[in-house]
């Protein structure tokens, strides 16, 4: 089972009005960049519940999902 952690996201909007996160901090203080955004979509947490934009990112050589529940962030997090 999984946890919904909820995270601060540095992003930027894109002229189209495109939301791309850049980096996530992580509830210990840690910041972790996003190295790469390989698909967005609309989509539920099926671990942790929720629903919102996902977004598949790599982080150092990792693949993870970061989902935007409208205003918030979150992450699927082990216990």
């Amino acid at each position: 089972m999984r946890r919904k952690v909820f995270v601060e996201v540095i992003a930027r909007f894109d002229t189209e009005g495109k939301i791309i996160p850049i980096s996530i901090l992580w509830e210990d203080g840690s910041v972790y960049e996003i190295d790469r955004i390989t698909d967005i979509r609309r989509a539920a947490s099926l671990k942790a519940g929720g629903m919102g934009i996902r977004y598949t990112v790599k982080i150092n050589g990792k693949e993870s999902y970061l989902f935007y529940e409208e205003p918030k962030w979150f992450v699927e997090a082990k216990h």
